[in-house]
């Protein structure tokens, strides 16, 4: 029994029609004006304004001395802005809802997703280099250019892009608005958190959380994509096969007939004499050994889907006192003379 998801997908001819997120105006609104505010962070940064001055104070307040006792707890919890637990959890998700729905969109739109937060977030990251508060060598400085990679947070980006996509892709309008609340609520805390431990300014924050939004606001400009592999994906499959199907040998027409062996083994080994080796006009006689059942010769169709075939002449046996048919019945003698 195969249990792979092939095996359910293959349960119903056509997968059922899902509705996509479009590309609204509202949409594309909302998505200009999150663009615009990331930039302006950027901006801000790379000016050491007020931001700048806002994240020492923030750091030098040290919220980790301040409130000792939940540090514990939330070393445990930022493990939900982690890439690779979080990761791993929603794909489990996202395989259930998969295999439920005979389509692979779930996971396909998972993988895009992390694969933009990994471009886009990267990027800046490496591009800025900007230092954490526990490496900062200047107060008041942006510690930009230095060798870091903590601008923006990516725990807080990936919180906002793994959790949301549960949003995204969620089948009711319903259900979204409370996994949207659910996401926010985790991406929120996670932020926090990261500052609480001072790995994180309070700006690598608020650009993560921009971050990680902008993502999930242009998913629907990378659906067609996703669409395109899902199709080619299948198409691989069906050129390469299921696995573990084997190919089913071409099977004739009804009605096609095909040659017969002349000669035919009987059970013990001796051969049978065909009708055109036998004595003419007579039938062979009939072989009333049971024979074995064999598995029909590869090529060969099976025993019902050949033509039947029937030696000359009828099958009726003759009989001494009915004359053939056309023939002169012989004259009998009349009774009483």
């Amino acid at each position: 029994m195969r249990t792979d998801i092939f095996a359910r997908l293959d349960r119903e001819p056509e997968p059922p029609k899902i509705e996509t997120p479009r590309m609204s105006r509202h949409r594309v609104a909302l998505f200009g004006g999150t663009l615009a505010f990331y930039l302006a962070i950027v901006i801000a940064v790379l000016m050491s304004s007020w931001l700048v001055t806002l994240d020492w104070k923030v750091m030098l307040f040290r919220p980790y001395q301040q409130w000792p006792e939940i540090h514990a707890a939330l070393d445990y919890y930022v493990v939900l802005g982690q890439r690779g637990p979080t990761a791993v959890m929603v794909a489990c998700w996202l395989g259930w809802r998969s295999w439920r729905q005979h389509t692979l969109r779930p996971l396909l739109t998972l993988g895009a997703s992390l694969l933009l937060l990994n471009l886009t977030v990267g990027a800046v990251k490496i591009g800025l280099g900007r230092l954490g508060p526990h490496y900062a060598t200047r107060i008041g400085s942006a510690e930009l250019f230095a060798g870091g990679d903590i601008f923006p947070s990516g725990h807080t980006a990936n919180a906002v892009v793994t959790w949301g996509i549960l949003a995204y892709l969620a089948a009711t309008p319903r259900a979204r608005r409370y996994l949207s609340a659910m996401s926010a609520i985790v991406s929120l805390g996670v932020g926090l958190t990261t500052v609480y431990l001072g790995t994180h300014w309070l700006s690598d924050v608020l650009l993560g959380w921009v971050a990680g939004l902008l993502i999930l606001l242009g998913l629907p400009w990378v659906e067609p994509l996703i669409t395109r592999a899902e199709n080619w994906i299948f198409a691989a499959r069906a050129r390469l096969g299921a696995p573990g199907s084997r190919p089913v040998p071409p099977v004739p027409a009804t009605g096609t007939p095909l040659p017969v062996p002349a000669v035919q083994q009987a059970e013990d080994g001796t051969a049978a004499q065909s009708p055109a080796h036998g004595q003419a006009g007579r039938p062979p006689a009939p072989n009333n050994r049971p024979r074995p059942h064999a598995a029909p010769a590869a090529g060969h169709a099976a025993r019902s889907e050949r033509s039947p075939v029937t030696p000359a002449g009828s099958r009726r046996p003759p009989h001494a006192d009915r004359a053939p048919r056309g023939g002169t019945a012989p004259a009998r003698p009349v009774a009483g003379g």
